[in-house]
């Protein structure tokens, strides 16, 4: 982690992330720091504020701020509600879903699986079959971006993070095929390679850290290392912000395995 300064406070929290880090119990008490949110509105309002004023020229807007869950489907719901927020007409691209050859000849896959069943899925590595996006929305391709252009065929986005910061890209429709075994077959889906940024997965967060974070905790964290992870994300104990399960007063599940300490 990289805390903004070295005050008393700041020092604290560094220990008690190490503790966190190492602690085997099933729950932990969080720092009375923290600003303890009661709703996902409220959560997005306080890492967001003011997010209906957003522009094409708010990048440092954007890259200081994130909301972090541990589930994909979590971070869905957080950035449509996000999205919502933001000025502009809605643009939704819809993508286009292809059993592989070996399987499309195979009448008893195309009766099981048919193509609404396929475009109900949502495999980790590809993006939604329903991209929503509006100009000002954060979007993420490993890169943060930022939406400056909608057409049929292309997305205008300004590069907001790394040595290329406000360089223009271009982005079209690719076929992507998802990286797992999961399924029961192997299909292939046309979109273009997006998927909004104002929240994301714990695990894709690593390696960044912001000013402000919020953590949506009313899905429990269920690998090791990810509440430190996620707490680890932001340069002071004052800009965290979480949202915990309801009936829960300031705990939340922790998920330490001591081998990997070893």
């Amino acid at each position: 982690m990289r805390l903004i300064n070295s005050n008393s406070e700041n020092i604290a929290f560094a220990h008690t992330l190490l503790k966190i880090r190492s602690n085997q119990k099933e729950t932990v008490e969080l720092p009375t720091t923290f600003n303890k949110c009661t709703n996902l509105d409220e959560l997005i309002c306080s890492v967001y504020p003011h997010l209906e004023e957003v522009t094409i020229a708010s990048t440092t807007y954007l890259t200081e701020r994130t909301i972090l869950s541990a589930c994909n489907e979590d971070v869905n719901i957080i950035n449509i509600q996000d999205m919502s927020k933001i000025q502009g007409q809605e643009i939704v691209y819809l993508a286009v879903n292809k059993l592989s050859e070996a399987d499309a000849v195979d009448r008893t896959i195309t009766n099981r699986y048919p193509q609404e069943y396929m475009n109900s899925l949502d495999p980790s590595g590809l993006p939604p079959f329903r991209l929503r996006l509006k100009v000002g929305c954060g979007l993420c391709n490993g890169t943060r971006l930022m939406v400056v252009k909608c057409s049929p065929r292309l997305i205008e986005s300004k590069i907001l993070t790394g040595f290329k910061t406000g360089k223009l890209v271009f982005i079209p429709t690719i076929s992507l095929t998802p990286m797992t075994d999961d399924l029961p077959f192997s299909m292939t889906r046309r979109q273009f390679p997006l998927r909004l940024d104002l929240s994301m997965t714990i695990n894709k967060s690593q390696c960044q850290f912001v000013k402000f974070v919020g953590i949506y905790l009313t899905t429990s964290i269920f690998s090791h290392g990810q509440l430190y992870v996620a707490l680890s994300r932001c340069t002071s104990p004052k800009r965290i912000s979480v949202l915990l399960a309801p009936d829960v007063a300031n705990t939340t599940m922790n998920v330490v395995y001591s081998d990997v300490l070893l």
